[in-house]
């Protein structure tokens, strides 16, 4: 039964990508009641078959097979970067709705290829974004939403974390163009640039560097900056870098026009490794002067880092995003970030190579089709 059947009570479900954080969604699969976790996909039958003995779920080297012999519904894309397009269009053909891990694609090319696909062949597309659901990032969306600072005027995201050489190595795919797409930007910050967008608004202008300061193993960037200015007229500005030992924090600030603010500190060192990391220091609210509210900072943290105690971070919220996605098709709705939302963090970290190739401002919104080649800005 495939996407545009009568949808059953429970959704086969199946795992594009046998990799770290494949991992995670794999055990999300086994766990969430609307999902019936049925088959595994990998390049390396090897990879495969080791998820498919751990999970109690049937391995396979070719994606048409999968499909076809386990009436597959729904897959999970937790591949590299720079494959998500080809495989959310092999979903597409299929019939099988898809929920790819950030980002949706590489460049704007692929997202709109993407996009494409899915909307013409009627399935949910989504991507992955669970920051979102963290309790005190939730806690900013909803001041901003309900006027509680009036509105933002200045918005700042700084992401100050490290990767190691072994990192890199840990995967043949890490560090490349080719093969990951973009380094800082692309991979560790896509989460925060989609929550800083999401907390201000669309873009209407950005002025932006990346480099490489002290990774000479890798090709790709290490460290990115950008000033920013929203179409509500509100200023910003971006800092993202894994260039500082140990890693220190990724915090979110917003700003509002009646002088209150409030932020969210979604990492406690640097952005964790899915499928390796073993524990991690809950987001928390780390600024929060709305009037009348001030003396619940501390209440907050304290709450949120007794529930870090009952949950494990690295799993908790991508299980609740893809519960939502899950019943996003049961109930025929849009999941909580669809393909549409997925590629503005994807125009932001695009806007920022483009904008040092040309040394400009870059105007949003981008088209996909104007000055693509070389990477999308990242090879000049």
């Amino acid at each position: 039964m495939k996407a545009n059947s009568c949808p059953p009570k429970q959704i086969n479900t199946a795992i594009i990508g046998c990799g770290k954080v494949g991992k995670t969604h794999a055990d999300a699969f086994k766990s969430i009641r609307e999902s019936k976790f049925a088959a595994v996909y990998d390049q390396q039958p090897d990879r495969a078959e080791d998820y498919a003995i751990r999970y109690g779920v049937k391995a396979y080297d070719n994606l048409d097979k999968m499909f076809n012999d386990q009436d597959v519904q729904m897959c999970s894309i937790c591949t590299p970067h720079p494959f998500h397009p080809e495989l959310v269009v092999a979903c597409a053909k299929a019939n099988v709705h898809v929920l790819v891990e950030k980002p949706l694609a590489v460049d704007l090319k692929g997202c709109d290829k993407s996009i494409s696909a899915a909307e013409k062949a009627g399935i949910k597309l989504g991507v992955v974004s669970q920051r979102r659901f963290y309790e005190p990032v939730m806690r900013v969306k909803n001041a901003i939403v309900s006027g509680k600072i009036g509105k933002p005027i200045l918005g700042t995201l700084e992401l100050m974390g490290w990767r190691d050489e072994a990192y890199y190595r840990s995967d043949p795919w890490r560090g490349k163009w080719n093969t990951e797409g973009g380094g800082v930007l692309v991979n560790q910050a896509s989460h925060h640039l989609d929550l800083l967008q999401w907390f201000m608004g669309p873009l209407e202008e950005l002025y932006g560097y990346w480099g490489n300061l002290n990774h000479p193993y890798i090709e790709v960037e290490d460290t990115a900056i950008a000033v920013v200015r929203f179409a509500n007229s509100a200023l910003g500005t971006i800092l993202v870098s894994n260039s500082q030992k140990p890693g220190f924090y990724g915090k979110l600030h917003v700003h509002g026009e009646n002088g209150a603010s409030v932020g969210v500190q979604t990492d406690d060192g640097s952005p964790f490794i899915a499928g390796v990391t073993e524990k991690v220091e809950p987001a928390i609210n780390d600024i929060w002067t709305v009037p009348g509210e001030e003396n619940l900072l501390e209440q907050w943290q304290i709450e949120d880092k007794a529930r870090s105690e009952k949950l494990d971070t690295m799993s908790h919220y991508h299980k609740l995003q893809i519960r939502d996605f899950l019943r996003a098709i049961l109930d025929d709705r849009e999941p909580a970030v669809g393909g549409r939302e997925g590629r503005k963090h994807v125009e932001v970290f695009t806007a920022i190579y483009r904008s040092q190739r040309d040394r400009r401002p870059i105007q949003f919104p981008l088209d996909a089709s104007k000055g693509s080649d070389l990477f999308d800005g990242r090879l000049v």
